[in-house]
């Protein structure tokens, strides 16, 4: 049995590494899902988790104005760029197959960072 794959972009490696932009997110989420959804940095059990969140901007009940929305994902995509993993989101972004469902979040764990992460949350 067939099942359809969605076309994956291929970067160039020297873009994969690059630093993440707000812009940038914001386009692969809209691309990826067709809304910008709420983006959030987790703790939970010592471990950090970068999360897709199943609310969005597009929402009428979502709690944020755009404005808002635009600087929480400013401060989360350069607290991603701080941790040095704005390629591995950026990858992730492009080829999870899940995507955000009511009630339920995308995560995904991030490289064990030390004591560095400490200063997040």
């Amino acid at each position: 049995m067939l099942t359809a794959v969605w076309p994956r972009p291929v970067m160039p490696p020297e873009t994969e590494d690059r630093p993440l932009a707000s812009e940038e997110v914001l386009a692969l989420l809209r691309a990826r899902w067709g809304a910008s959804y709420d983006l959030r940095l987790q703790r939970r059990g010592g471990r950090l988790y970068f999360q897709v969140m199943w609310a969005y901007l597009e929402q009428q009940s979502f709690p944020l104005s755009a404005d808002d929305y635009r600087l929480q994902l400013e401060e989360v995509v350069e607290q991603l760029n701080g941790l040095g993993v704005g390629g591995l989101v950026r990858r992730w972004l492009q080829e999870t197959p899940d995507r955000p469902r009511l009630g339920k979040a995308l995560s995904l764990p991030l490289p064990d960072l030390g004591r560095q992460s400490e200063f997040l949350l």
